[in-house]
């Protein structure tokens, strides 16, 4: 992860691609558990009727606002599902 923080609240719609450069979904809305106002994670969908994927805030390598896409370290498979 890259040494500066990443605004999570502003990336709903935004499209998330592995390490790889694979499709994982579109950003659903942040998720909050450490603190009430900072989001530590993203909820991502892959598609309409497909489970959502918990994407931690250490997993984004970086955040492209030009071009609205996600970047992650780390593979598709190794994002937990709910």
């Amino acid at each position: 992860m890259s040494s500066f923080a990443f605004d999570l609240t502003s990336t709903h719609g935004f499209l998330v691609a592995d390490r790889r450069g694979r499709l994982v979904g579109r950003v659903v809305s942040p998720m909050y558990g450490t603190a009430p106002d900072e989001p530590d994670a993203l909820a991502v969908r892959s598609g309409l009727f497909s489970r959502r994927r918990i994407v931690p805030a250490t997993a984004i390598e970086e955040i492209d606002g030009a071009s609205g896409v996600i970047e992650l370290s780390v593979e598709r498979d190794s994002i937990r599902t709910f």
